[in-house]
C-alpha cells in the first residue's frame, strides 16, 4: 500500500497481535492518532490488556490503513469516512475479505521473491 506521500506502507507481517508502536509504524499514523480514531470509529475496538495496554489484530491493522486512506488520501472528513465505513459493513464483509486476500497474496509473493534470492 503506497501513502499520500508516495511510500510505500510496510508489509503487515504475519503475527496475531501488534502493540500501538508497531500498528503506528505500519500504518505511518502517531499513536496519540490511533487512540483518537478509536473514539471516533466504533469499528476499531483493539483488545485492552493489563494496564490497559492496547492489542490490535490484523484485521484492526487493515481497518487503520483504510481509514487512514479515506481521510488522507481520499480527502474524507471524520464523519464521511465513518459513513463509508458503515455503508462499507452494510454491504457485507466481501470487499474486506477480497483486501485480506489481496494482502495476503502480496505476503506470500515477497516471502517467494525472498526465497528464489
Amino acid at each position: 500500500m503506497i501513502d499520500s506521500s508516495g511510500e510505500k506502507l510496510p508489509v503487515i507481517p504475519g503475527k496475531r497481535y501488534f502493540t500501538i508502536g508497531e500498528v503506528s509504524n505500519l500504518c505511518n499514523v502517531k499513536p496519540h492518532v490511533l487512540r483518537y480514531w478509536e473514539q471516533e470509529f466504533f469499528q476499531l475496538k483493539p483488545m485492552k490488556r493489563r494496564g490497559n495496554r492496547r492489542y490490535y489484530q490484523r484485521h484492526d491493522v487493515m481497518l487503520v490503513r483504510q481509514i487512514r486512506s479515506l481521510l488522507y488520501e481520499n480527502g474524507f472528513t471524520i464523519d464521511g469516512a465513518r459513513q463509508r465505513l458503515e455503508g462499507d459493513e452494510v454491504k457485507g464483509d466481501s470487499e474486506r475479505s477480497h483486501q485480506i486476500v489481496r494482502q495476503v497474496r502480496k505476503e506470500l509473493e515477497e516471502c517467494l521473491r525472498i526465497l528464489d534470492a
